[in-house]
């Protein structure tokens, strides 16, 4: 065989080769269309906005029950955390040294007057002397102020409730002695109305004063901002409370101040030591930018959302997100009017990835 037939052979097996190897190799895999997704565009408006405290019930009036008088407790007739009636018994102390010390009392002034009664007749007559029947006149008085003292103690080894409300855990049972005022023996919460108490921080409180709408919303009184309350259940109460006290000054311990607000409480779903949500709404914010809630992702201690940058290419922006109105997300930093933030789809997204967007939902 001559060299070139030879060389012309080995290239066409070459060829061969090739030609096989290259209908054998796999497709290369088609290129995904983009990933369809939800998206808002920024813009600023005027939205309502909602602040939101943890609050805690407080009743509208406590009375402390205590004695005016020492003894030994003989009766408590009251049941613990139940409804009392004003001038409802509570307690009974020993009156046995009282009633004695009544009975001497009145029969020092039964003594007194009959003294008196003896000599008065005879002042005309010149029989006894002015000076004596003023002794006896001082001396029935002052027998008739021991008497009504000793009767008022007497009484008060009567003790009743001097509200009407719920009462509280005796602090002192049967046999126990009182020594006292000192001594606590329970105590009447009136519950027909109740405080509710919050605390905003020094910050929110100056946001609020630089605003001239939020300061008269605030304003105790009957027009001022309505204060609502959610339940530890979540739920809503179905009425409203109105601001009717702010502490003159800022606690120097946790930098806040003291909001009261007043309920209506016949019901009795609040209970003194309470925590509940507070909600102030009425307030709203000029040129705020906000998203819908969804839209926010928070991971690795920071708070984001995705966006749209060059091409329909995803972006995150890195928010400060504030507080909520509504359903949506007020952003306090992060965002500007114009952009476009993806709120659907986002758990098929990744950043740098292009997207094809689309209006969101509602």
């Amino acid at each position: 065989m001559h060299l070139k037939t030879h060389i012309a052979v080995r290239v066409t097996l070459v060829a061969l080769m090739a030609a096989a190897c290259d209908k054998g190799a796999p497709p290369a895999p088609p290129r995904l269309p983009p990933t369809p997704v939800g998206v808002v565009d920024v813009s600023t408006a005027t939205l309502p906005q909602q602040y939101e405290f943890v609050g805690q019930v407080q009743p509208f009036r406590r009375v402390d029950v205590r004695s005016r008088v020492e003894g030994i407790v003989v009766d408590r007739p009251f049941v613990e955390g139940s409804f009392v009636q004003k001038g409802q018994v509570l307690y009974k102390l020993d009156q046995i040294k009282y009633e004695a010390a009544y009975r001497t009392a009145l029969a020092r002034l039964e003594n007194a007057k009959r003294t008196l009664a003896r000599l008065e007749p005879l002042l005309p007559k010149h029989a006894v002397a002015q000076q004596d029947v003023d002794n006896a006149r001082s001396d029935v008085e002052l027998n008739q102020a021991q008497t009504d003292n000793a009767k008022k103690d007497l009484d008060d080894t009567t003790i009743r409730a001097e509200i009407a409300g719920l009462v509280g855990r005796a602090r002192l049972e049967l046999g126990a002695r009182v020594t006292g005022p000192a001594d606590l023996l329970t105590t009447i919460d009136e519950l027909n109305q109740v405080y509710v108490t919050f605390h905003p921080s020094s910050q929110q409180l100056l946001a609020w004063q630089r605003d001239p709408e939020a300061r008269k919303l605030l304003m105790p009184g009957d027009n001022g901002i309505a204060v609502h309350v959610a339940l530890p259940d979540g739920s809503l109460l179905p009425r409203t409370g109105r601001i009717n006290f702010m502490a003159p000054s800022l606690d120097s311990a946790s930098g806040t101040q003291e909001f009261r607000a007043r309920f209506e409480n016949a019901d009795r779903r609040l209970l003194p030591g309470q925590f509940v949500s507070v909600r102030l709404e009425g307030f709203k914010r000029p040129s705020a930018i906000a998203v819908p809630q969804r839209a926010v992702q928070q991971g690795l201690g920071r708070q984001f959302v995705y966006a749209l940058g060059p091409g329909d290419s995803v972006i995150v922006k890195d928010v400060k997100p504030g507080p909520w109105s509504g359903n949506l997300w007020l952003i306090d930093s992060g965002l500007v009017a114009g952009d476009r933030v993806i709120v659907d789809g986002i758990q098929k997204i990744a950043p740098g990835r292009v997207v094809k967007p689309t209006p969101a939902a509602p």
